[in-house]
């Protein structure tokens, strides 16, 4: 029972030190697994939608690597290898959003080393995913308490990510033209 206890005890650690990788350094990107033909293969999403026409997009935040997305088109039963859209090694703060728009994905994400204890984030992520989803446009914004919304106009042509404060209104635009404009802040 005993030996059994210390056995454990030493994989958990080994797994630990694996996840940490090496002098705070990311970890590299590895391929996961490709999703075999007849099995669908993915990681537990933390967000997932179904877009028109039927393609599913998930995505989930990877410790030491960042924020990861894998998509399967209708028909089709294995998931895409998962493709970093964001990487970082800090801490998630688990309050992803995800939405589609007309052939389009948005995403809210946010880390921080504090989130946990009500900190707010150090890296507040906006992105936009098209017909292709192996290329993402982002936004990082740094320390900032995170985006909180995004609406569409035109056909999903524009999109507009929101944060409501009793003084403020910040927000930050995007188009299939001319990709992210430069954030707003604008006194209430």
């Amino acid at each position: 029972m005993r030996a059994r206890g210390r056995r454990r005890i030493v994989g958990v650690a080994a797994a630990l030190l694996a996840v940490a990788g090496c002098g705070g350094e990311p970890v590299a990107d590895a391929e996961d697994p490709p999703a075999s033909p007849t099995s669908p293969s993915h990681a537990p999403f933390d967000q997932h939608v179904v877009m028109d026409g039927g393609r599913r997009v998930g995505m989930y935040y990877s410790p030491g690597r960042g924020l990861m997305e894998q998509h399967v088109d209708p028909g089709d039963t294995a998931w895409s290898k998962p493709h970093v859209v964001h990487r970082t090694t800090a801490d998630p703060c688990g309050s992803m959003k995800l939405m589609a728009f007309d052939g389009v994905v948005a995403v809210i994400a946010d880390w921080g080393p504090y989130c946990a204890d009500g900190e707010p984030p150090t890296e507040s992520l906006a992105a936009v995913g098209e017909k292709n989803r192996s290329a993402w446009h982002t936004e990082v914004t740094a320390n900032f308490d995170g985006w909180e919304k995004v609406t569409a106009s035109g056909n999903a042509q524009q999109l507009t990510f929101t944060r409501r404060s009793v003084e403020r209104l910040t927000q930050l635009r995007w188009d299939r033209a001319n990709g992210f404009a430069e954030v707003e802040d604008i006194r209430r």
